[in-house]
């Protein structure tokens, strides 16, 4: 491996580049588009192209494409050459401002939720500035915005540039009371990725894998999770290669690839980055997503990235990591005494707040068929949204709203008993992983988003959840006097923390009382995609975004529309998969073995009447009749999937997948899963858990 240093953004036209290869003039002004939102003309948009184009050229590129993030939730790109021919036969090599900033991909094959027709299908990409341009598989890639015809917002992109905004402007109305200067406040994420990794040959005999990326069958493994002996274990020699080969990638994208383990699950692995930006942030984590696929086959291996690819194991999730930054400050840091920190209280108020007042939309957000298998089954947060402060900072907010006098702990030295060991110190606040939004020391980590998602959603959410919170605050204490706001100032982070401690829970959410707590409390305990997604149309939730210019009203009913869209999509392929195997493979393979058996009973009793076939009878009556009850569930199924498919209203077809046809599904699938055990492995028509989990 070439040395990390001289590799690192070697692929991305970032900052350094630009400095290098751009007039000093047109850099500065490059500068203040990407760091103070300044216009940007066409005459600085034409010299970058050049510099961009001549770079990308030197570095092997001979495509550029506008890479974007449409409503299905991953990347798309459409590439054109620079080659621009000439009068005398030969080509020249060519590149824009106008091509720079601005492309027109169709827009009419992407999901739009109403937004765009068929015959209608121009579209927009537009250049941002703010994530750097990067070269991958010798095309240029320009992150870029999607719009339609029309101007609306057809891409997860936008509306989290916009929530971003939104933030920064509110933000800096809350630090200008505190006296501080007119700065760039920008949102910070770290994603945490999880995923698996499969043996291609296994995966390859799995239609299941291969259509739904999870395993609609499959009987619990002998081995799984419980020796929790793969979570930190030894990283197996292929797996170590592949990870080593996707760092290097990464590295030379600028992807800040930090930290690399095994999971709890068995082939279950997880790759952390450093914070980045939000915005940048995000590309990045597709980008990082895109490679994993790609480099997994290098290997012989497939990378998995469905929220819940197997049962009876754990699942993966992306936790996102949540921060706020002014000029480099973390807004989050709680300093040597939070008590006295007035700042970080009024933004650590405002978070609780935002959680509170949107529980529902942060929890719609991490939603899918997917992620449904996933969250609340004891290895990920449950549905319900609630939030943890730990130790130190759950008694300060207990002191806050109780209004008494609180002076913060002296964090305590570990002595481990063994003269050799250093000492260390103690943290503030141990950790929660049953909780969905958990404050970790200068940060929050929310770890409902599954492992396929896209985060823009759920940081377009925070953002501006949080910049509603923000303007309540600086619209009250704008004005009072300079000798009273800090008096005001901590009223309103009593109040506020009085008024939303309903969402603060340091206990275990996995617990059985819980849900039942939080009933009490008022949370909401929306289980199911289903369930979650009408909130995003609420007149609640069409106003906050209305109010910050985030998604104007049809923005919001398209997104609506094109989550419903993509749930009732996935469960029809699921579930017209699931029939496929049942009928064309599983039942087979049963009858098939139930008929050898009984030619073993015909031919032994034909040479011994007296021979004692209780067990071959047992075992045969036990096929035949598990035959029977996947027969009675696959008709029940059938009749009920078709039933769905009449039903126009995706809400109503929504609601009927999710209550009606998910528990035939499972019924389903533990009638064929209670036969794979008694089934011959040779009969068995594909890879068990028992293989696939645990290949060499």
């Amino acid at each position: 491996m070439a040395k990390v240093q001289d590799i690192y953004g070697e692929m991305v036209f970032d900052e350094h580049t630009m400095q290098e290869r751009l007039p000093s003039a047109t850099y500065k002004q490059l500068m203040r588009t990407i760091k103070d939102g300044e216009p940007l003309n066409l005459e600085v948009a034409n010299v970058v192209a050049h510099a961009m184009k001549e770079w990308a050229i030197e570095m092997g590129a001979t495509h550029y494409t506008h890479w974007f993030q449409p409503l299905s939730g991953i990347t798309s790109e459409k590439h054109d050459s620079f080659i621009d021919p000439i009068d005398d036969g030969h080509a020249i090599m060519s590149f824009s401002g106008k091509e720079l900033i601005q492309g027109e991909p169709d827009a009419s094959s992407f999901p739009s939720g109403g937004l765009r027709a068929t015959f209608e299908a121009r579209g927009y990409t537009a250049w941002d500035p703010t994530s750097f341009a990067f070269i991958k598989d010798e095309v240029l890639c320009i992150p870029t915005a999607f719009c339609s015809y029309n101007g609306e917002a057809l891409d997860k992109k936008t509306p989290l540039l916009r929530s971003m905004r939104a933030v920064d402007e509110q933000a800096n109305r809350v630090l200008a009371l505190f006296g501080e200067p007119h700065q760039r406040v920008v949102t910070t994420v770290g994603a945490e990725q999880e995923y698996f990794l499969v043996s291609e040959k296994d995966y390859e005999r799995r239609l299941d894998l291969v259509l739904t990326g999870r395993t609609l069958f499959g009987y619990s493994p002998c081995k799984g999770q419980e020796l929790e002996d793969h979570y930190f274990g030894a990283i197996r020699p292929t797996v170590n290669n592949f990870m080593k080969e996707l760092d290097e990638e990464l590295w030379k994208l600028g992807i800040p690839a930090k930290t690399k383990h095994n999971e709890v699950a068995p082939c279950q692995h997880e790759l952390a980055p450093l914070f980045a930006n939000a915005n940048r942030a995000i590309d990045q984590n597709l980008l990082t997503m895109e490679e994993m696929r790609l480099l997994a086959s290098h290997y012989g291996l497939v990378c998995l990235e469905h929220e819940k690819p197997f049962e009876h194991i754990n699942g993966s999730g992306k936790h996102n990591n949540w921060s706020m930054s002014a000029n480099g400050k973390n807004l989050l840091e709680p300093g040597e005494n939070p008590m006295s920190n007035l700042r970080f209280l009024v933004f650590l108020a405002g978070v609780i707040q935002a959680v509170d007042d949107y529980q529902e939309l942060l929890r719609m957000s991490a939603a899918s068929a997917g992620n449904d298998h996933r969250l609340g089954a004891n290895e990920a947060p449950p549905a319900i949204v609630s939030m943890f402060l730990g130790d130190e900072l759950g008694r300060v907010v207990d002191a806050l709203i109780e209004g008494r006098d609180y002076t913060s702990h002296e964090r305590t030295e570990m002595d481990l008993g063994v003269a050799e060991l250093p000492n260390f110190l103690q943290d503030n606040t141990d950790r929660n992983r049953t909780s969905p939004f958990a404050f970790t020391g200068n940060k929050f980590e929310f770890r409902m988003p599954g492992s396929e998602q896209n985060l823009s959603d759920a940081n377009m959410i925070l953002n501006t959840a949080m910049a509603k919170s923000l303007k309540e605050f600086a619209d009250q204490l704008e004005g009072v006097p300079e000798e009273r706001f800090r008096d005001e100032a901590l009223d309103y982070v009593k109040r506020t923390l009085r008024d939303h401690q309903r969402i603060i829970f340091n206990g275990d959410g996995y617990s059985d009382e819980w849900p039942e707590e939080a009933e009490r409390r008022g949370l909401a305990n929306n289980k199911t995609t289903a369930d979650a997604l009408p909130c995003l149309v609420d007149q609640k939730s069409l106003d906050l975004f209305a109010e910050f210019n985030v998604l104007d009203e049809a923005e919001v009913r398209s997104r609506y529309e094109v989550k419903l869209e993509k749930y009732n999509k996935t469960m029809n392929i699921e579930i017209r998969t699931m029939k496929r195997l049942v009928r064309r493979d599983y039942l087979p393979a049963i009858n098939d073995f139930a008929a050898e058996i009984a030619r073993h009973i015909t031919e032994v009793r034909a040479v011994m009447p007296d021979a004692d076939l209780v067990n071959q009878e047992s075992k045969l009556k036990a096929l035949l009749d598990g035959a029977a009850e996947i027969n009675r569930h696959l008709g029940k199924l059938h009749e009920l999937h078709y039933a769905s498919l009449e039903i126009e209203d995706q809400q109503e077809r929504a609601n009927m997948n999710a209550h009606e046809i998910v528990p035939v599904m499972d019924a389903l699938r533990d009638a064929v899963d209670n036969m794979e055990i008694i089934v011959e492995r040779k009969h068995w028509p594909v890879p068990t858990y028992n293989e696939i989990l645990f290949y060499a």
